[in-house]
């Protein structure tokens, strides 16, 4: 399997493809996270699109991209038409609990792996996956309590189910680790299959 570089400094993010046993390095991409795109898994692919070629951009130089594979991530939240980005501030992590309390929500995540074929071309595979999750009704005391452990300030819709955050979900449907930061059974697959 070709080593992945993570376009990404997200600590959920490495934590699921050691889990999954992928050989990785991380070298985060520093592009700012806006495009034009309103749908969620269209945000979410561009996104991580835009992640992946910077960086694949940056090392594709110096390191022989025949060998790896760039792999960019994004995530958000979509409840209601609106979509849910990590927090500006505590008020604001405040409203999107609100917002998701006691309400069903998809939680998406974009891929995009780039690397260069055996005959040097360049490819790239972009695909988005959503997961449905249903909050608990939340009460003022307990999102009060939630947002006193910062925990939602790093986290789309401002909160992390792998966390304290577990407590404020009643059900989901889907893949877990998509919600967490990232599809991981597609994408070991998709790295089997590049190998």
């Amino acid at each position: 399997m070709r080593k992945v570089i993570l376009a990404s400094a997200s600590p959920r993010r490495k934590a699921l493809l050691e889990q999954a046993g992928i050989t990785f390095e991380v070298v985060p991409a520093r592009t700012e996270e806006k495009t034009a795109e309103t749908a969620p898994d269209r945000v979410v692919m561009a996104l991580a699109s835009m992640k992946a070629q910077e960086v694949f951009d940056k090392i594709s130089e110096h390191d022989d991209m025949t060998q790896c594979v760039v792999l960019g991530a994004d995530t958000v939240v979509s409840c209601g038409g609106s979509i849910l980005g990590k927090p500006k501030d505590a008020s604001d992590a405040k409203r999107s609990l609100e917002m998701l309390s006691g309400r069903q929500h998809e939680v998406y995540t974009g891929v995009c792996m780039m690397g260069r074929d055996k005959s040097g071309h360049i490819f790239k595979k972009v695909f988005a996956e959503s997961t449905q999750v249903t909050m608990r009704q939340l009460e003022d005391s307990v999102i009060d309590w939630y947002i006193k452990t910062k925990e939602p300030m790093d986290k789309a819709g401002a909160y992390g189910i792998q966390g304290k955050g577990a407590v404020l979900v009643a059900s989901i449907c889907g893949d877990y680790n998509n919600v967490v930061g990232l599809p991981l059974s597609s994408v070991w697959h998709c790295l089997y299959h590049l190998s």
